[in-house]
């Protein structure tokens, strides 16, 4: 089937976004109201946001940007709705040239762990309101527990959620593992190339590990600065995975960077689980065995100060399996990349979280 879109295109109608709702049927709440739980980002004035605003300030100014991206954000809810509806308002579409447009400015949904949906914008960028409702789920009405992942690079000032009239709402549970794993590095650890935001490597591991988590990946920008450093020491963590190798401008900002960071944390969180990462290639030359063997002196003298709770993976050895196929651009991991990098953190993460 045929349909025409603004620009004048024709295309599969199943490939034109359905960006408006009969909200006849439908009740809408707010997701800053009970009894939604919002992870991962945090409501400051008119949109969502990963760190405060001074922090990004003080850091440089592609950080106050990337700040508002809403990279790890997610809304978890009971319903036995049996569709789901969203009113997305966006500040800004970002637009790159190696990045997926849904992974940029959709909202993707699981229901109980399981992908059932995904809400996409259209392709007028001056629209920053955007509406879809999801198809129905199979099965009889029950209770399922819902997460809508937020876009990895956009921007969310309100998104309003609907639920069929009659249906329950409740509060999501807690995870398994509520106290957050808090990832930080570059535009991997962001979910760069992923093709929607819960295919990120974290989002894989959240819902294999039922774990909460915080995604402080900041495209280009994560350089082990000193305030991030104290800033991130002081947040409440269950583990701490250490991957901005790929951000150090040189081998020699990552030696005098990696292992004062890795040191601040573990002073201030002495028995978290810390893994430490390099960059995932499917290359190996002398740069990439440089900044490798910087991260892993850091690991060796680690351990033979004592510390039995940190982790060292190598990110060549983590693509190894897609090889190439792994990334998009010779540089960013695509789905099959992050789905090996957290078949690769899987046991890792999970034994860590475990002995904790």
């Amino acid at each position: 089937m045929e349909n025409k879109i603004p620009n004048g295109y024709i295309v599969d109608k199943n490939m034109v976004a359905e960006t408006s709702i009969e909200k006849d049927g439908f009740r809408f709440y707010d997701i800053d109201s009970e009894p939604f739980r919002i992870y991962g980002v945090y409501r400051d004035g008119e949109q969502y946001r990963r760190i405060p605003h001074s922090l990004a300030e003080s850091l440089n100014p592609g950080i106050v940007i990337l700040s508002t991206n809403t990279a790890g954000g997610r809304v978890r809810f009971v319903t036995d709705s049996p569709r789901i509806a969203l009113i997305a308002t966006r500040n800004s579409q970002p637009i790159t040239d190696n990045g997926c447009f849904l992974n940029m400015g959709a909202f993707d949904m699981y229901a109980d762990g399981v992908y059932a949906h995904i809400f996409r914008p259209g392709n007028d960028f001056s629209i920053h309101t955007f509406e879809g409702v999801s198809r129905p789920f199979d099965g009889d009405k029950r209770e399922r527990l819902i997460t809508l992942n937020m876009p990895n690079y956009g921007n969310v000032e309100r998104l309003l959620v609907g639920i069929e009239e009659g249906s329950s709402l409740k509060a999501a549970p807690d995870h398994t593992y509520e106290c957050p794993v808090v990832f930080y590095g570059s535009s991997i650890t962001q979910g760069g190339c992923a093709s929607r935001p819960g295919l990120s490597y974290q989002g894989m591991l959240s819902r294999e590990l039922d774990m909460n988590y915080i995604n402080l990946g900041f495209s280009g920008r994560a350089k082990g600065e000193p305030s991030m450093v104290e800033y991130i020491k002081k947040l409440e963590m269950s583990a701490f995975v250490l991957d901005y190798d790929h951000n150090a401008p040189t081998p020699e900002h990552l030696l005098a960077t990696h292992e004062p960071l890795y040191r601040a944390v573990r002073e201030m969180r002495p028995d978290i689980p810390i893994i430490m990462m390099t960059r995932p290639n499917s290359f190996d030359d002398e740069d990439v065995r440089c900044r490798r063997d910087i991260v892993y002196r850091t690991y060796e003298r680690a351990k033979a100060d004592g510390d039995d709770n940190v982790y060292f993976l190598d990110g060549t050895e983590l693509i190894a399996k897609a090889g190439g196929d792994g990334l998009c651009d010779g540089c960013h991991p695509n789905d099959l990349g992050f789905r090996c990098m957290a078949d690769g953190l899987l046991p890792v993460l999970g034994k860590a979280l475990r002995k904790c």
